[in-house]
């Protein structure tokens, strides 16, 4: 008994002096931290052990002590952006992390559109930023395509900064839009890639939403299941976001929708359920600023003119911006349009607007707005168009108007600051309009900044 009893102590202590103190991947050499913040630091020890964090940007030592699970937490006070700077976590043993920076985190998420790099289609608006992109202050975290059935609290991936190697390999999107940050706010951004092709929004969304929703779950049984992603509700949110949700940022970027055409119908309460998940999961009503998808040939219906509707509804939501791309495509063919730049610098012209203040950045697209009858005629109002309206080529192209009777026209049109009037001798009794309102129509009315007016389709009430 006295040395299975010894042999108990003697292991107790060897673990004990063997304990390390572990860091999750995303905190590591050259990360980004949020600046102006209190940013959480964590990891794993002993249990009951005590733990200091000496961060270089300030004198203080934050100190806390693991739980019984050996879990443990803390906030940090960070200041401006700057750096680079090391942090120091001292416990039983010690982790000094060097070359980490303070400055605006974002995470950039979807399927291929968010996820297309250069080394899947050598882009030439990528080539073109080689010289070049190891001169602005960004840092890449990419997580490798992953699943897990319940939420998990690391995933793999490391920091790299950027160069004319690793920007290769990062979504194209998600650089032209930390490019154009660092270039107007002069601190070091961090970007986090969580994508995977093809991905419905189901997998990114908490499995808890899903199946407790049955028009939900009707909709994810339709999917095709694919030997290439994920389709079931909850495996990529587990593996690729949820490890995620103690780092804190600024907001996030995301690019998807083409692999919910066909479950259209509930995409909008999807998006939205999904939105307002992860900013319950990182407890803060983050900004998230999307794209909605290009024109493409998905078939004989409407469904992607659908989903990019159902997209819209979700602006509905606070702290949400959209990108419209309808004219950023040359051929309605490939689902995945090349132009990549203009998406970018397009979700940080918003971001820059509505995120970080400042004014001057505000070329947003026309969106719909409201509608009223006057006569025969339909007069809808537009944000985002106070300077006027055009057409571009002359005539406006995909506008449609009908009556009870869903016969659609050509509508004759007058355009005013903010207000497009439309009528058609045909129909006396206005009851639907439409505008860009098909898979491939791309539409070209424009605002007097050349950003082009979101499709929609409307019922006259």
């Amino acid at each position: 008994m006295q040395k299975k009893l010894f042999f108990l102590l003697t292991l107790f202590f060897v673990l004990q002096s063997n304990a390390q103190i572990r860091l999750p991947h995303v905190l590591s050499d050259g990360m980004v931290l949020q600046q102006n913040s209190k940013v959480n630091l964590w990891g794993w020890a002993y249990p009951a052990e005590k733990i200091s964090i000496q961060p270089s940007w300030t004198k203080d030592t934050f100190k806390t002590v693991s739980d019984g699970n050996g879990k443990w937490i803390v906030k940090v006070n960070t200041p401006k952006g700057g750096g680079p700077y090391q942090i120091k976590f001292l416990g039983n043993d010690t982790i000094t992390l060097n070359d980490v920076w303070l400055g605006e985190v974002w995470v950039c998420s979807g399927q291929s559109n968010m996820e297309f790099n250069y080394n899947w289609r050598k882009t030439k608006d990528v080539a073109a930023e080689f010289p070049t992109c190891n001169q602005y202050q960004l840092h890449f975290f990419q997580i490798p395509k992953t699943t897990a059935f319940t939420p998990q609290e690391n995933c793999d991936g490391n920091w790299k900064s950027c160069d004319s190697t690793t920007v290769k390999n990062f979504s194209a999107v998600a650089y032209f839009f930390g490019k154009m940050l660092n270039q107007n706010l002069h601190v070091p951004v961090g970007l986090i890639s969580s994508n995977w092709g093809g991905t419905p929004a189901e997998t990114w969304t908490p499995d808890s939403i899903v199946k407790n929703n049955a028009a939900l779950e009707a909709a994810q049984e339709k999917l095709k299941v694919s030997p290439w992603w994920p389709v079931a509700a909850g495996l990529t949110y587990n593996a690729m976001i949820a490890p995620l949700t103690n780092f804190n940022i600024s907001g996030t970027i995301w690019y998807q929708g083409e692999s919910n055409v066909d479950t259209y119908s509930t995409y909008a309460e999807l998006f939205k359920d999904m939105i307002s998940s992860w900013r319950k999961a990182w407890q803060e009503e983050f900004p998230f600023y999307f794209v909605q998808i290009a024109p493409f040939k998905y078939g004989n219906n409407e469904n992607g003119a659908y989903l990019r509707q159902a997209q819209a509804d979700a602006l509905t939501l606070p702290e949400t911006g959209m990108v419209v791309t309808s004219d950023l495509v040359s051929d309605t063919t490939d689902i995945h349009p090349h132009d990549k730049h203009d998406v970018g610098y397009r979700l940080a012209e918003i971001a820059l607007n509505e995120t970080y203040g400042l004014k001057q950045f505000d070329k947003f697209s026309p969106m719909y707005v409201s509608s009223h009858l006057q006569g025969k005629k339909v007069v809808i109002e537009l944000s985002n168009a106070s300077k006027g309206l055009y057409a571009k080529g002359g005539k406006i192209k995909d506008l449609y108007i009908a009556g009870k009777d869903n016969v659609y026209y050509p509508a004759d049109v007058t355009l005013a600051p903010n207000i497009i009037t439309v009528y058609n001798n045909k129909v006396s009794e206005p009851a639907f309009v439409k505008y860009g309102f098909n898979n491939t129509q791309m539409g070209n009315l424009f605002n007097k900044e050349n950003m082009p007016v979101a499709p929609f389709k409307i019922e006259v009430k």
